[in-house]
């Protein structure tokens, strides 16, 4: 993939068809932390129409129930204090802010809590699933590129080590960086191991032996 397709594809990530997002839809556990008042009631067969599998909490536990993949979470001024633990992390579930007003507070608990989305209480049917779709995709874009930049940050910490150790058997035998590189491939073939193995080993070796010395 040249670099202009590269690009285009993170600017404009391709979408999956319609029908098939309605279909996962159905297959989301979706949890709902709003005090259970007419909007709360309103959100959860809101929910429930959509055919997502739903679990109403108030106030909110501590942990999820497992499987969780989305979350509804009313904002107001009790809740601004709250340790959203569980909304962090790589795979944390997306979240959707239901806030009654906008002030800085609010605003930065939206923020704190990592929401990919908000709707605006009073509840209204209008808006629900759109706002469900959008940050559901948005949500497992994010996902897909976290995952990427970690499979990226490791192969360039991998070329690291691989150089570090190349440079040590360099000066120790005298050698070339590419026959180094032969030493490190031919040991890990025959350890049936990866060449990052390898260096690291030569690495620790040779910091043992430096701090000896």
């Amino acid at each position: 993939m040249n670099r202009d397709r590269f690009q285009a594809k993170l600017v404009n990530p391709p979408y999956r068809a319609i029908p098939q997002i309605m279909k996962d839809l159905r297959t989301l556990q979706v949890c709902i932390f709003h005090p259970r008042d007419e909007d709360g009631e309103s959100l959860t067969k809101q929910i429930e129409r959509i055919g997502c599998k739903v679990h109403a909490f108030w106030p909110p536990p501590c942990e999820l129930p497992p499987g969780t993949d989305l979350v509804f979470m009313a904002v107001n001024p009790d809740m601004i204090n709250h340790n959203f633990e569980w909304s962090r992390g790589d795979e944390a579930p997306a979240v959707i802010a239901v806030v009654t007003y906008e002030n800085p507070t609010i605003i930065e608990a939206v923020l704190r809590m990592g929401a990919k989305g908000v709707i605006a209480s009073p509840i209204r049917s209008f808006g629900i699933l759109s706002a469900l779709v959008l940050v559901r995709e948005v949500a497992n874009d994010i996902r897909k590129l976290r995952r990427r930049v970690n499979r990226l940050e490791e192969k360039i910490g991998g070329m690291r080590v691989l150089n570090e150790a190349q440079e040590i058997l360099c000066r120790q035998r005298g050698i070339s960086k590419d026959e180094a590189y032969r030493v490190i491939r031919d040991q890990a073939m025959s350890k049936r191991v990866t060449a990052e193995s390898i260096a690291a080993a030569i690495i620790q070796a040779n910091d043992v032996l430096s701090f000896k010395s």
